[in-house]
């Protein structure tokens, strides 16, 4: 956690807010990583699961953010968001600190496991919408772009190295107690975050009492703002063929390429460097070419590589899919830190849980379609001929951008926009004062 300085450098540097953030966000997205490993491995080595039950516990978890996801964006803007990152953390310390304790005492069963992924799911889409709604109010908006790719190249980090700490802890330790060390990162979590000393605005009450009306209102505000319906569709669109792909890809590794497990790893590897890179990279390209243009450049030079998972065959097979992966990872990385800083800044306070959860339920909800029609064409059609379809898929967004209002806007921003150089702090009023600021965006 330590390097974590390094990602404070120029606009960042000096932010002990945003510093602790970091660190906590950090310690809970790791510790989830090792989660995502150990609680199926728990139910398959402990409870002796079958496939059905490991199944049912992927789908308890990732169903949190279909049911979860349009309510708790609008539980996110009706209370103070930092006291709402604590609650998350702790609740799922508790939750998944409940878990070794049980199996310790030979307690544990299919039932508890089951519970507790519904609750850490439903816990983790609450504290993802409160992030993504937090941080505008915590940075001034012109380091907003930063902050977000220091975010970001946490997420990825933790995707990197999180699946091989779990998995020499579960080597170590056992599935349960390895469990036990994701309960204390958001224990970890939680303390870091209490050490923010920051004055966040109470949101003002409205009359309103209706669930029902409050969710359509951010619906009706993401799909009634011309820019942000086309990143809805956009991302939507982009996680169907993500999720299709995840459903392809190992048949096609393994039934045509005849990969070994070692390049199959070495290949999956590929997408999260190219994915870490991205993030790392994110703040210096939007300094470059500016926020809006880098929205439409990141996805148009990057998906075109999507075809070089169908074209890919002979010896030089495993290389051809893995850049096809880092290319387009990267892209996708770099997309979503320019959209969601863009659609931070153009989001009224008051509705950024709202917008960001119907952000989020877009692009998550669409992914178990992705799966099933491409594990469907795979059988039907071969994985080779799935992955052309998938290819096509991809290939589909950048004219989808291109003809949207978006270019216009790019063309604007791009004519308007001054390089500068990403080492160089922008500019502060005292309105934006970073450690006790409460500026917030129009």
């Amino acid at each position: 956690m330590g390097g974590s300085r390094g990602l404070l450098r120029g606009p960042l540097s000096g932010h002990r807010n945003f510093r602790l953030f970091l660190l906590g966000f950090a310690a809970s997205k790791t510790g989830s990583q090792v989660t995502l490993l150990a609680l199926p491995l728990v139910a398959a080595l402990e409870l002796d699961a079958s496939p059905f039950h490991l199944g049912v516990i992927t789908a308890v978890e990732t169903g949190a953010m279909l049911i979860a996801g349009l309510p708790a964006g609008v539980w996110v803007d009706k209370v103070r968001r930092l006291p709402l990152l604590v609650q998350t953390d702790v609740l799922r310390c508790v939750v998944i600190g409940s878990l070794p304790v049980a199996a310790a005492v030979d307690r544990l069963t299919l039932a508890h496991l089951y519970l507790a992924a519904a609750i850490t799911g439903a816990a983790t889409v609450v504290s993802d919408i409160a992030s993504q709604s937090f941080l505008p109010a915590l940075l001034p908006r012109d380091r907003l772009i930063a902050g977000n790719g220091a975010v970001a190249t946490v997420q990825s980090s933790a995707e990197v190295v999180g699946p091989g700490i779990g998995g020499g802890l579960v080597q170590a330790m056992g599935a349960p107690l390895a469990l036990l060390a994701d309960a204390i990162s958001y224990l970890v979590s939680a303390v870091l975050l209490l050490g923010i000393r920051f004055r966040e605005a109470v949101p003002t009450p409205t009359d309103d009492r209706s669930l029902g009306r409050d969710i359509v209102k951010g619906v009706r505000f993401v799909f009634g703002h011309p820019l942000l319906r086309v990143i809805a569709i956009t991302t939507g669109l982009s996680n169907l063929f993500t999720a299709f792909l995840l459903a392809v890809q190992i048949a096609f590794w393994t039934q045509v390429l005849r990969l070994s497990p070692l390049e199959i790893g070495l290949v999956l590897s590929a997408s999260a460097v190219g994915g870490l890179a991205g993030a790392l990279l994110a703040q210096r390209l939007a300094g470059r070419f500016g926020q809006v243009p880098l929205i439409l450049l990141s996805v148009a030079t990057t998906s075109p590589f999507a075809i070089l998972w169908p074209l890919s065959s002979g010896p030089l097979a495993p290389y051809m899919f893995a850049l096809g992966l880092a290319v387009v990872w990267f892209g996708a990385v770099v997309y979503n830190v320019a959209q969601l800083t863009f659609r931070q800044l153009v989001c009224p306070d008051e509705l950024l849980g709202r917008m960001n959860a119907t952000m989020r339920f877009v692009a998550l909800g669409v992914m178990p379609l992705g799966a099933l029609v491409g594990g469907a064409l795979a059988s039907a059609w071969g994985p080779r001929a799935a992955l052309w379809v998938c290819a096509a898929g991809f290939l589909s967004l950048p004219p989808l951008l291109l003809l949207s209002p978006f270019r216009s806007r790019a063309n604007r921003s791009a004519e308007q926009h001054t390089p500068v150089s990403p080492g160089t702090p922008p500019e502060t009023t005292a309105a934006q004062d970073p450690e006790h600021g409460e500026a917030r965006p129009t």
